[in-house]
């Protein structure tokens, strides 16, 4: 994640940030600038309630989200384009049923954690057609439990990812961590976990990579739901460190490949942010690594990646430590994760050559709660 200022004052603004502070201007995000602009009525006559704004960043006329009406985006579609919804949520195909006041909260932590996966994504400049463009395209579900008590079922199928509500509820979120034993458990880590299933599909099901997958991965034939039931009533092998970057990457192939995707997700993110803030790591202790963070993350190669991920993940759990908190990153990299991780980037680098062009989009979520089971 980059840092953001705005344009009018220089205050600093978070990501997710819809009003300066400083001067009162109001905010929208800008994927095809990525950045975020400070914006001001547009002086070119139109009617204000067209919702039409002037952005500082380039001069030019932009329109919010239609889900800005519900404090859920930021984003901004370009003024000339018909599209209603901009380049994250034209995903959604089914959003929370929004006549429960509750809903419309853990709708917000959901996108929040949703437009922070699209912001790597379009970085990493991975394919992200939606189904109305593409047969491979993408498409989200965000569904509660049914009244009935038949459970909405996190997980991803034929490129739709289906988040369970409950999950942006903070206390069962918890609960669920604890009792699967898992040392994190997060909206954002379920998004990058779930894109990873996505992108195995896309990316090397049917390819000529599948050999090399099996090969670093193991052979994705095995039965995965008796590999998953093999996992919840045993647990991973006593000896999964040294092969996994986690203990569920140990149930399957395809959760191995998942969960690695998501710690490139991880260390991509948290490093771009350290490069931005200019960050430089040097502990005063001769063994303990350090690094100076003078590199975009996208644009490494693994070895420095690793090296400073190293560096700045002990500095953060460090200071959790100070607070009283669990570690930022309760995770250790063996030799076996870092050759993952590298089969990994090498595969988004093959399909990502430049940036792609974003746009809007009309496909939006309907207000309605679908119970259901959808297996991964």
């Amino acid at each position: 994640m980059k840092l953001f200022q705005c344009q009018n004052c220089g205050q600093p603004l978070y990501f997710e940030n819809t009003r300066c502070e400083r001067c009162g201007l109001s905010l929208g995000y800008l994927p095809e600038r990525e950045t975020i602009s400070a914006l001001k009525p547009d002086g070119a006559g139109r009617n204000p309630e067209q919702n039409v704004w002037w952005a500082l960043a380039d001069a030019k006329t932009y329109r919010y989200c239609a889900n800005a009406a519900y404090s859920v985006c930021n984003w901004l579609i370009p003024a000339a384009l018909p599209d209603a919804y901009c380049a994250a949520c034209r995903h959604n195909r089914m959003i929370p049923d929004l006549s429960l006041p509750e809903n419309l909260d853990r709708w917000r932590a959901l996108e929040v954690a949703k437009h922070r996966l699209f912001y790597t994504l379009f970085q990493l400049r991975l394919p992200v057609e939606t189904q109305a463009e593409s047969p491979a395209g993408l498409a989200f579900e965000f569904l509660a439990d049914a009244p009935s008590g038949s459970k909405a079922m996190t997980g991803h199928a034929d490129g739709v990812i289906t988040i369970n509500l409950a999950e942006a509820d903070d206390s069962e979120r918890e609960r669920r961590r604890h009792k699967m034993g898992e040392p994190y458990r997060t909206l954002l880590g379920h998004f990058r976990h779930e894109i990873g299933h996505y992108y195995w599909d896309r990316l090397i099901a049917g390819t000529p990579h599948l050999d090399e997958f099996r090969r670093i991965f193991g052979d994705e034939r095995r039965d995965y739901a008796a590999a998953l039931q093999n996992y919840y009533a045993q647990g991973a092998l006593g000896e999964w460190s040294e092969h996994f970057i986690s203990a569920y990457a140990s149930a399957h192939p395809w959760e191995d490949f998942a969960e690695t995707w998501a710690h490139y997700f991880h260390m991509i993110d948290t490093i771009e942010i350290a490069h931005f803030a200019g960050l430089a790591v040097s502990p005063k202790l001769p063994q303990s690594p350090g690094a100076v963070f003078d590199f975009h993350p996208r644009d490494t190669s693994m070895n420095r990646l690793v090296e400073a991920w190293l560096a700045l993940s002990f500095a953060v759990n460090s200071i959790n430590r100070s607070m009283g908190l669990h570690d930022l990153y309760p995770f250790v990299l063996g030799p076996l994760a870092v050759a993952k991780l590298t089969f990994v980037q090498q595969r988004i680098r093959e399909v990502s050559p430049r940036k792609p062009e974003i746009q809007g989009g009309r496909g939006g979520g309907k207000s309605t709660v679908l119970a259901g089971v959808r297996s991964q």
